[in-house]
């Protein structure tokens, strides 16, 4: 069911800079940005298609996190091609309802990118995202 790594995501303190760490001191390449300043978001491509989701500010933490720690790893996104019946697996082993999934569409650029998104909190709180393009 699922099908690889997807993204995991840090929330930056000074979005500039973290998004030149890893474009320019890793070599990661941008893959899609969106949002107006003080909100915006991008995804960076580690050269596999599996990314690092960078939001500037606060973000979405996990449960229990200080909503100013920047290098916080936000949380753990799963590639799937079925965000539904992964949702309800997730369910069925012990994990616990964060959000329903949706469908919805990021007006990321150079394209929107439609997808299906689900999160639930793993068996030690964690916060687990399941990611379907559509």
């Amino acid at each position: 069911m699922t099908n690889g790594f997807h993204h995991i995501a840090i929330t930056a303190a000074d979005f500039d800079r973290t998004i030149q760490f890893y474009a320019q001191g890793l070599g990661f390449s941008l893959k899609r940005s969106w949002g107006e300043p003080g909100s915006r978001a991008a995804m960076l491509d580690l050269g596999d298609g599996g990314c690092i989701e960078i939001f500037e500010g606060s973000g979405q933490l996990p449960k229990g996190s200080d909503p100013k720690a920047a290098g916080c790893w936000l949380h753990l996104a799963v590639k799937t091609s079925d965000t539904r019946a992964l949702f309800q697996q997730a369910l069925a082993a012990g994990a616990t309802v964060h959000q329903e999934p949706a469908d919805l569409t990021i007006q990321s650029q150079p394209h929107p990118l439609p997808v299906t998104i689900a999160f639930v909190y793993g068996p030690d709180g964690e916060l687990i995202e399941f990611f379907q393009e559509r």
